[in-house]
């Protein structure tokens, strides 16, 4: 239901541009986050937007440089990831669910619908 794409090989300083679109009942992912996972570690918050698009929430390593956005006519999600750094390496997740407590947006487990990732590649 959910297709992230966009994920790339970029060298340090450049840019990528993540999207997430749905199929299906938009209603269900009116939350959209994402998140990454480095082979061996535990998958990590990077960002998150609620349906309005009006609010969002960037993990601390990543403020400054990505920002998050949406265009709900066309049931996508877009992160902008600027400045790229060889550390923001990963397989990069969306996530969605209908209804996410802002104070649980970091968690896995707040999200029913997930992506099949995409890899992001940043060289130094």
């Amino acid at each position: 239901q959910l297709q992230a794409s966009g994920g790339g090989l970029v060298q340090a300083g450049g840019s990528l541009r993540l999207s997430c679109a749905v199929s299906g009942r938009s209603s269900r992912t009116y939350t959209r986050a994402w998140f990454r996972q480095v082979p061996g570690k535990d998958r990590e918050f990077v960002a998150a937007i609620f349906r309005s698009g009006s609010t969002t929430s960037l993990a601390d390593s990543v403020k400054g440089r990505f920002t998050l956005s949406r265009d709900n006519a066309k049931n996508t999600v877009y992160l902008q990831m600027n400045s790229l750094k060889p550390e923001d390496t990963a397989v990069y997740y969306c996530a969605g669910s209908e209804r996410v407590i802002y104070s649980s947006i970091y968690r896995e487990s707040s999200y029913a619908y997930w992506g099949q990732g995409t890899l992001v590649t940043v060289s130094s």
